[in-house]
């Protein structure tokens, strides 16, 4: 530990984002970063706990305390060569983690927590500026060949690791890009996609192969894959949208987040889109049903194209803005969050039930909604719609970010027989190994929807799973 008294000298200070009335008119990365010397000002924070539960509660394992006494010494390639012990991708991590560490951190029992991730930010955006992060390739190869089929996080992370142990990889990704959620699922604003592209040119030149436009059990053929290569991991993600059939749901202007967002991405990529399917929040009421990220994100982007009002309900209460004793540290607490998004204009509404959408020639003009109570009944909370609560919610324009069910089933996953668990999703043991022989499984499509730490971190077990299958 650099500075034994750092926690003591020094307050939390985050780099905090744009102004708003800049940022709202671009997609450009809204959040700032510290100054050199700031961020090791923040790094010497880091009390080097003895028990690092920073470290337990991080699903990729980064040793935190290690590379954050190097941030303090200057030290960017080391830490940048502890950082990459345990994370692929921290450029991404970096910008779109939720932080589960910090919730941990031992400075947060009476303290702030250190900025972990900004500072995990840091770390590979220097190393990234002095060189350091350049294509190596294996000197040897195993002569197997592995298809990773699905290009979000989980597969990338995948394809990385079993390309460092020296197997010949080629990712197989149905859109015409690589990067899956973090491509088309999160704004610009949040993630730059040339940092992906940054990192997909190493990948390339360290051997991996990408396919795009390579929809698997359409494009391309899954008996093809399963004779050709000797071990198959399924990154596919969880993307079977939770849908809202309630009456009036087949008015038009009432569309899944996921697809809104995606072809906002692609306008940003300099795609063009077709007028007959643009979904646009231009001078209209748009509500966003459903409180998560996914529906902040929503939110960021109605601003940004212009929207007239943008209201948010959430089915559940309102979280603590405090932990309460159901979530004590170092567990990680559900509490109440404002994005950047909401801050640049949002009205939030929680304990809101949808009932029915309300339209004028097949338009939808109005959301029927009602509030609702949760009642705990013998242990058990059950909703409860609150009598005479019933009110209209003027929606022009409706944007269904309820999280997602399970993994798409059609296709090559019904085709190989897959055995699927109780969720839905692909069923699979500890080791990543599907019902079928030679076929893995992780990320999403694994675990259910979650988030792109998990997803990295699932994808270098199933690596490992399969290094070891081919080994044998």
């Amino acid at each position: 530990m650099g500075d034994p008294t750092g926690f003591l000298k020094n307050n939390r200070k985050v780099a905090g984002y744009r102004p708003v009335e800049q940022r709202i008119n671009d997609y450009s990365e809204v959040e700032l970063q510290l100054s050199e010397d700031e961020r090791k000002l923040q790094a010497s924070r880091c009390m080097d706990c003895g028990v690092p539960f920073c470290h337990w509660s991080c699903p990729v394992s980064n040793i935190m305390p290690e590379w954050q006494d190097r941030i303090f010494k200057g030290e960017w390639k080391e830490a940048w060569e502890l950082l990459q012990e345990t994370n692929n991708f921290p450029e991404f991590t970096g910008r779109v983690c939720p932080a589960l560490c910090e919730a941990s951190c031992v400075l947060a029992l009476n303290d702030e927590a250190v900025t972990i991730r900004q500072n995990e930010l840091a770390v590979i955006e220097k190393a990234f500026e002095l060189g350091l992060v350049k294509a190596n390739p294996p000197k040897t190869r195993s002569g197997k060949k592995v298809a990773v089929i699905g290009g979000g996080p989980a597969g990338l992370a995948a394809a990385d690791q079993l390309n460092k142990a020296g197997h010949m990889v080629t990712l197989f990704e149905g859109t015409d890009r690589v990067g899956g959620y973090l491509r088309y699922g999160i704004p610009d604003f949040k993630l730059e996609k040339s940092f992906i592209d940054r990192r997909l040119d190493i990948m390339k030149e360290e051997g991996v192969v990408f396919k795009t436009n390579s929809y698997v059990g359409r494009d391309v053929k899954i008996n093809d894959i399963m004779k050709e290569y000797d071990a198959v991991c399924i990154t596919i993600g969880a993307r079977e949208a939770r849908d809202l059939p309630i009456e009036g749901r087949e008015l038009s202007g009432i569309h899944q987040a996921l697809d809104y967002l995606t072809q906002q991405n692609k306008t940003c990529a300099g795609d063009k889109v077709c007028q007959d399917s643009l979904i646009a929040a231009l001078d209209k009421n748009v509500l966003v049903i459903g409180g998560g990220d996914t529906g902040s994100d929503c939110v960021g982007t109605a601003n940004r194209q212009g929207a007239r009002k943008v209201t948010q309900i959430e089915l559940l209460p309102m979280p603590s803005k405090t932990r309460t004793d159901s979530e004590p540290w170092p567990l990680w607490p559900r509490l109440h969050k404002t994005s950047s998004s909401h801050e640049e204009g949002c009205e939030r509404l929680w304990c809101i039930s949808s009932k029915k959408f309300i339209g004028e020639n097949g338009k939808v003009k109005k959301v029927l909604a009602c509030k609702v109570e949760w009642v705990n009944e013998n242990g058990r909370f059950n909703m409860k719609e609150v009598p005479g609560s019933e009110f209209e919610i003027e929606a022009d324009l409706v944007l269904l970010a309820m999280g997602f069910v399970h993994v798409v089933q059609k296709d090559f996953v019904n085709e190989l027989g897959l055995k699927l668990d109780a969720r839905g999703n692909i069923d699979t043991g500890a080791d990543f190994k599907t019902s079928v022989d030679k076929v893995f499984a992780a990320g999403d499509a694994n675990r259910g929807a979650s988030l792109v730490v998990y997803a990295i971190s699932e994808g270098r077990g199933a690596a490992n799973a399969i290094n070891e299958f081919l080994s044998k």
